[in-house]
């Protein structure tokens, strides 16, 4: 049977040099970043070794890079800050984002009273930028904005450059979850001024439970979890040294390789855009997926015309024939909700359709995609 892993939105296949360095760290360079004997002053080397190469590819400043457990908890750490420390009584953001940021905001204005205000969506899935302008004008109160830079269900980016110039302009801060875009596209934090952005290395072919948020000097965020003096104060507790080493590796290979992968991955999706409008007629794409220039190259959510009782049975068929792919996005498995994405930009005639996540890497091939697509066009003329 075919083995085909083409759910790379949810994770990535971790790099061979990645496993390398941190099956070396694990052996050799076992002693605690906070202990001052050789041992630990070898891995505290490592680890702000890490923070500065991230920097230097990102035009941070070391002190700006805080290693997290992942995507979840930056997004956390820095929303629940904001609202304690910045004086933030105004969290805009939308109804299709991660829901590390959406029920964070929900918990926010249920527990702390802040104002939730949600920016309009266009058709498509994009944030309407006159109404965001129009949100930023409402009042002088602090506001935060929170937005995606690319969605992890249908792939759409945003017009960040833009958003964040709204921001500064209305004295707001701004905040981008960028787990699915960082390690894919090129980030400066000078040219792009955000506020605070995170990231996840394991979407880019690094370690699961590892991460970073970016968390601007002087911001005036203390600290969320206390205890010890590690990262810079600004998150106790013994660093996941093993990870960060993976981390470093997976974003350093990420962007010394970025054309050479990105060209590839991009010829991946058009080839199968191209082949499953072939193979499937009345296929129909969600969002800006189908669009090279407004969605990210790694990932297409296709509507498929089968009726909904027939729809049921088809992850599992996938499944029984080797096909890994993604109903929504890997965090609602399991749940019959459907995609709250969506519900937002859908009728309720095609929500009844059944949408599929497809995601590319490096390591897939246009044999694999042939395979993908003849057994959904069996599955669907059965």
């Amino acid at each position: 049977m075919e083995k085909v892993y083409l759910d790379n939105a949810a994770t990535t296949q971790v790099r061979s040099s990645v496993i390398h360095k941190m099956q070396e760290a694990l052996t050799q360079l076992y002693g605690n970043p906070s202990s001052t004997h050789s041992f630990g002053r070898s891995a505290k080397t490592v680890v702000e070794s890490a923070r500065k190469t991230i920097a230097k590819y990102m035009n941070a400043h070391p002190s700006e890079i805080i290693f997290t457990s992942g995507g979840t908890e930056a997004d956390n750490m820095i929303l629940r800050s904001a609202v304690r420390d910045l004086g933030v009584t105004t969290l805009i953001t939308s109804k299709i984002e991660h829901h590390a940021v959406l029920h964070t905001a929900q918990d926010l204005a249920r527990q702390e009273g802040i104002h939730l205000r949600f920016v309009d969506l266009d058709e498509w899935g994009d944030p309407k930028l006159s109404h965001l302008e129009e949100l930023l004008k409402e009042n002088d109160a602090k506001k935060l904005v929170s937005l995606m830079h690319v969605n992890n269900e249908i792939g759409n980016k945003i017009a960040i450059a833009e958003i964040c110039g709204l921001c500064k302009d209305h004295d707001a801060f701004f905040h981008s979850d960028t787990v699915q875009s960082i390690g894919h596209y090129p980030w400066d934090v000078q040219e792009i001024p955000v506020d605070f952005l995170t990231a996840a290395a394991h979407k880019f072919h690094g370690p699961k439970g590892t991460g970073f948020a970016f968390i601007r000097k002087n911001s005036g965020l203390r600290p969320l979890i206390s205890g010890g003096a590690q990262e810079r104060g600004f998150r106790a507790g013994t660093e996941s040294f093993h990870n960060i080493v993976g981390l470093e590796e997976a974003f350093t290979s990420a962007y010394d390789n970025l054309e050479k992968e990105q060209s590839y991955v991009t010829g991946l999706k058009k080839y199968f855009l191209e082949n499953i409008q072939k193979e499937i007629p009345g296929v129909r794409f969600n969002g800006h997926s189908a669009d090279l220039e407004k969605s990210i190259y790694t990932l297409v959510s296709v509507r498929l015309p089968i009726d909904s009782q027939k729809a049921m049975l088809l992850l599992f068929h996938l499944d029984i024939k080797g096909i890994a792919c993604s109903k929504g996005s890997a965090c609602q498995s399991g749940n019959d909700m459907g995609s709250h994405v969506l519900s937002e930009i859908l009728p309720e005639e095609e929500l009844k359709k059944p949408s599929l996540r497809f995601s590319f890497s490096k390591y897939n091939t246009e044999k694999e995609l042939d395979y993908a697509i003849q057994v959904l066009k069996e599955f669907i003329a059965d």
